[in-house]
Formats: C-alpha cells, structure tokens, sequence
C-alpha cells in the first residue's frame, strides 16, 4: 500500500514510472519520435488522479496529445532548440524535492527506486530536457500572435447569446500588513544558538545534515537534511542572495539575517545565476506581547482613517510592512490574470472571511494570518464589488481579451500542425487509427 502511494504521488511529475510494470510496445511514430503504450497509461493514471474518469474512446485523445508533443520536440530538433543544463537540473531538482517531501525526503525515494538520487536524475534528465524544448518551441509558434480591440470585439459579438459565460461576483481588495517586531533580547538569544550549531559543524561534532534535520525551521528543507536544491538569483530574499553569491564553495556561512530569521547555508554548485546548496532557519519567535501590541497599533490606524485624520493610501504608505503590495497602495492583485479583481472563489481563505463582512469602502478590524514569518495582523480594505452578471465587454474586458488571445492561438497551432504533417512521417498503430482526432494526421 505504501509503494501504490507513492507511485500516486510522484506520477504526475515522472509518469513513466507506469512503464515499470507494462510490456511496452510502439502505438505510434511522429518523424523520428516514438509513442510508447506506457506513456498513455501515464497520462490516464495523471488524468485520474484528477478526479477525471475516462473511457476507452479517450484513448484517442491521450494519444493525439503524445503525438502533438513528439510533433514539437521534432521540430525543436530541427529548429536547433537548446535547453541549458542549469535549466533542465533547475526545473529536474526543483520536482525531486517535491516528490521527496511527499513520501519523507530524499532517502524514502532513493529506496523506492532503488537507486541513488543522483542516478534518478540522470533517469529522468532527457525527459525533463524534452519537456521543456517542446514548450520553447510551441511559444515560438505563437510568439507573434496578438489581438487588436476590433478582433476582440468581433470575438465577443460572434458568441450565441445564450452561450455568453456568467460572471460571478468579482472584488478589489487591500490591506495594511504590519508584523510584530522581535525584540533585541530574543533576536540575540536566537543567533547564539545557531552560532553554536555553526561551531559544532565546522568542529564536526555535527553533521550539516543532522543539524538542519533537528534544528532548522524551515519547512520545506529541514526533512532533505537542510538541502533546497538549484535555485535562481531572486528565489530567495536578496539578503540570501548577497551570501550565497559571496561566500567560497562548501563552507559554513557566518550567521546572517533575513526577515525570516537567523540563517547558515553551504553553498555547493554556482552556475551563472543559479546555485545549489543547504541552508539552516533558526526562525524569529512572537510572543504574545508583540502580537497584542501590533493589533492596538493597526486599530489605532484605523481609527485614524475612519475618523478622516488619515487617507488609506497614506496609512500604507507610512505603516505597511509588506513590499510587495506597499507600492499599489495595498491593492492585492491577482498574478494569475494581472488584474485587482479576484473571482471570489479565488480568494484566499483568510481574506474572504475578513472582506465577506464589509461594504465597499469599508476596512476589516485587525484580522491575525500566518505567514511564512509567522504570525502577523492586517487590515482589509473592500475597494470594489461587481454583482454576478453575463459577461460583457464593458466590465470584462481583459477576460475577453484572454480568451480571444488563446483561441487565436490555438488555430495558429492547429494550422502549424496541420502544415508540418504534410512533411512528417507519421504512423499510427491499427488499434488507435480509427480515433477521433482533431488533427489530420493521416494523409
């Protein structure tokens, strides 16, 4: 039962894992690319991950899919597509350290495959090369295609009326974010400690690995032994940064500072802007005093708003502690679609709950989260509401845009496709040939 889970778990990222137990065969060939049986096993193993349930007529599709993604890679061959190796090792460690951390770190999969992690690495390397050619290639296809406002108009007057999309209610929202200070005593007592740990290391008294696993507090490393793989300049906070660019290769750091907490990193590798490596968080502590006193302060702020002494945007301005939103005048906008205005659905939990009790123009009491830093306390500020409605260009306008920016870009590439067949060997397996596919792949 245990090896079924973590088959589960790792084979939405490495779904040959399915070839394992499968006597494989060839059901299709797109130029010099094959099609293995294994692999649209792996996709219905993904696809019902998902909740999805498939019949056997999906098979056609799961395969046209394989076929469109052999198509690219061909022609990315052809075009003289590279992926560097920092990228692929990038993208290969950032998915290991995921799947690890699902099943407890690097040595429970080491055993489930029975191989070292670096030979797991050199396993799915040219997969993981694969994947990301074929996506250089398919936006080079639609690097040049856009849409002006008299296409997206057209596009929106050419849907059915009855078939225009209802657009649930949509907010714009703000907030004041301040966190607790740590004290000067507490901050002090945190660095001896890992200056300690810092000594016993370099003393071999304690292994790196073993200090990160009992000590650090840092989540997501401290199970692989403190290891957080290849990583980009500005993954990390510039403090991070600034010490993994400077310090020589494989010696402890000094204690250094970040809003986090105390940290020491090895770093190992340097490539470019990217580098690998281990790190230890020993992570400031709030006590109850400092959240007390930061929820007096943010309803001191409000008050000074409510009672007009103060604008929103000056309150921010003067008192937020979050950079990322301080610039916008606290306005938290949505990075999945660029805009301020969220789906209410799409909000996050804490927030909905702060902003489901306002009025426009209303800002919450001082509402307690957690963060990666830990606790802190923010106001929330409803900007906007929409009423639920059907979708029109007026109020919706960058949703219509999206929409007829990739349904212009899905028939550049099903032309592309349609166009590169015609010089393409292809062969398709008897028992697949008679599927429905939306692309002519035989001649």
């Amino acid at each position: 039962m245990k090896h079924l889970i973590i088959l589960l778990l790792l084979s939405s990222f490495f779904n040959a894992l399915s070839a394992q137990t499968l006597i494989d065969k060839v059901v299709a060939v797109v130029g010099d690319k094959a099609v293995l049986y294994s692999e649209i096993e792996g996709q219905k193993l993904q696809a019902q991950q998902q909740g999805m349930k498939l019949t056997k007529e999906d098979d056609a599709l799961l395969l046209e899919e394989l076929m469109f993604q052999k198509l690219l890679l061909h022609q990315a061959e052809i075009d003289s597509i590279v992926v560097g190796e920092a990228q692929v090792t990038a993208e290969l460690d950032q998915r290991i350290q995921y799947s690890a951390a699902q099943i407890g770190g690097i040595s429970e999969l080491e055993k489930f495959y029975e191989k070292s992690i670096e030979e797991i690495k050199d396993e799915f390397y040219e997969q993981i090369e694969n994947r990301l050619k074929t996506q250089q290639m398919e936006q080079k296809i639609t690097a040049d295609v856009s849409v002006s406002p008299k296409e997206i108009k057209s596009f929106f007057n050419d849907i059915p009326v009855d078939s225009i999309p209802e657009i649930g209610s949509k907010v714009a929202v703000s907030q004041l974010f301040i966190r607790p200070e740590v004290t000067y005593e507490e901050k002090k007592e945190i660095k001896q400690k890992l200056k300690g740990l810092r000594a016993k290391i370099i003393s071999g008294e304690l292994t790196f690995k073993i200090a990160a696993e009992f000590y650090s507090e840092d989540p997501g490393s401290k199970k692989l032994g403190g290891d957080f793989g290849w990583v980009t300049r500005g993954t990390f906070v510039p403090e991070f940064d600034a010490v993994a660019f400077k310090i020589p290769l494989n010696q402890v750091s000094e204690v250094f500072e970040t809003q986090f907490g105390y940290h020491i990193t090895i770093i190992e590798e340097r490539r470019g802007e990217q580098f690998k490596g281990k790190h230890i968080l020993l992570a400031f502590k709030v006590g109850d005093l400092q959240l007390s006193q930061t929820k007096l302060k943010l309803d001191s702020i409000k008050n000074l708003i409510d009672t007009d002494q103060m604008t929103w945007e000056e309150a921010v301005l003067k008192y937020s502690d979050d950079d990322q939103t301080k610039g916008s005048k606290g306005i938290i906008y949505n990075e999945g679609t660029g805009s301020m205005f969220w789906d209410m659905r799409e909000l996050d939990p804490q927030i909905y709950a702060a902003m489901n009790q306002l009025k426009v123009g209303e800002i919450s009491t001082p509402q307690l989260l957690q963060t990666r830093e830990g606790s802190a306390y923010r106001l929330i500020k409803l900007n906007t509401q929409t009423a639920p409605h059907k979708a029109s260009l007026k109020d919706d306008y960058q949703l219509i845009q999206n929409f007829a920016l990739q349904t212009k870009k899905s028939k550049s590439v099903k032309k592309w496709v349609n166009s590169k067949i015609a010089d393409v060997f292809v062969k398709i397996d008897d028992e697949y040939v008679n599927g429905r596919f939306q692309y002519q792949w035989m001649k």
